[in-house]
């Protein structure tokens, strides 16, 4: 079964858009496919993927309810694929201790289906880790927004601390250094993960090797959203260098997603963007990630090939090109049709404009502040 977890460090990049509709795509290729809905404690994933919502999910497995967790795996209108829902409605239920969460990963992973869709929650929290790195290869859901890339970089960095953690036991000289990070919040915020690995090879390394062996298979995917322009797609770019440098890890790019206001139109509809618009540049690139994890599902070794790697940004580049020129095209239909008026599109390239003005204010802010903090921690 391959396991794809699909988590982002941000909110409203569209981590659930993705995880429905990649997961109806993956379906309609013929795959046994079971979505799960862990974003647990705020669960609303049948919304996206357009049904009602099931009686019993999760959470009420978690909370004791006497019932099989195979009556959790709801039958869905599309042939091939199947449904667990979350129960955001119980409290708690986004704190699991380290049994219900053990007890969960267990019976998940031992289903019958060709592929495990996990949609989970947005940040870093250790439950969203623990499913995420169930997987060497699981997703991160971005956005071309400043504090959209800087999360994604943050929920990586946080995911091999998360690695270390697991690979260094207790009571080991590794553990020790460890944990001399953790009390000092300070120094793991500004953390250089090879030069922590440096200090562990010469203290411990057995423990060392162990972390070697877990990372060597942990080559995570991103998928770039909400892109509004070309120049967009450059943003991955930024975020895999950060990876490479200070975390000593590589990503795949996976594809990119344009901005689609029919989305938002699909989802107030409760019908996923691939089933209301088949057709749209937006459900096209949906089916392109879903045919990339397809053709790999077999090849094992090749997504440790750095040449393969450079190749798949290469490809999202390209995608970013063709999907813009696309979208333009989609315009100047509308607008030889009647369909889209010259006054519809002078008020939508207003409002975009506005948008983009908002944004760079936000960016500058957070440039300031983040200017501010490294003033500080030199100061330190």
């Amino acid at each position: 079964m391959h396991v794809i977890p699909i988590a982002s460090g941000k909110g409203g990049v569209g981590k659930s858009l993705l995880a429905a509709n990649v997961s109806i795509a993956l379906a309609q290729a013929g795959k046994d496919v079971v979505l799960a809905d862990l974003d647990l404690g705020a669960s609303n994933l049948h919304l996206a993927l357009g049904v009602s919502s099931p009686k019993n999910g999760v959470g009420t497995f978690l909370s004791g309810a006497k019932i099989e967790f195979e009556d959790l795996v709801h039958h869905t209108d599309y042939s091939h694929l199947r449904f667990i829902a979350g129960d955001a409605e119980i409290p708690g239920l986004a704190n699991l201790n380290a049994k219900q969460k053990a007890m969960l990963a267990r019976r998940l992973l031992s289903l019958d289906a060709e592929y495990l869709v996990l949609d989970l929650g947005a940040g870093s929290g250790s439950n969203i880790l623990d499913f995420f790195l169930l997987s060497g290869r699981g997703i991160v859901v971005t956005a071309p927004t400043l504090t959209a890339t800087l999360n994604a970089y943050l929920f990586l960095k946080n995911a091999v601390f998360r690695l270390m953690w697991d690979s260094f036991k207790p009571r080991t000289r590794a553990r020790a250094i460890l944990d001399g990070l953790r009390k000092d919040g300070g120094s793991l915020q500004r953390a250089y993960v090879p030069e922590i690995l440096g200090r562990v090879a010469e203290a411990d390394p057995v423990s060392r090797a162990a972390f070697d062996l877990r990372c060597s298979r942990f080559r995570p995917r991103l998928v770039m959203n909400m892109l509004e322009d070309p120049k967009d797609a450059d943003k991955a770019q930024k975020i895999r260098r950060s990876c490479r440098e200070y975390l000593g890890i590589d990503l795949e790019h996976l594809g990119v997603l344009y901005r689609d206001e029919l989305q938002d139109i699909a989802l107030s509809s409760r019908i996923p963007i691939i089933r209301y618009k088949p057709k749209s540049v937006l459900s096209q690139a949906i089916y392109r990630v879903a045919d990339k994890l397809v053709s790999t599902e077999s090849d094992d070794d090749d997504f440790l090939d750095p040449e393969y790697l450079d190749d798949s940004y290469a490809a999202a580049a390209s995608e970013a090109e063709m999907d813009f020129e696309s979208k333009l095209d989609s315009v100047e239909e509308l607008l030889q049709s009647g369909a889209l008026t010259t006054g519809d599109l002078i008020e939508t390239v207003r409002i975009q404009q506005y948008e983009i003005g908002q944004l760079r204010k936000e960016n500058q802010l957070i440039k300031s502040k983040l200017a501010k903090a490294l003033v500080q921690g030199f100061k330190v």
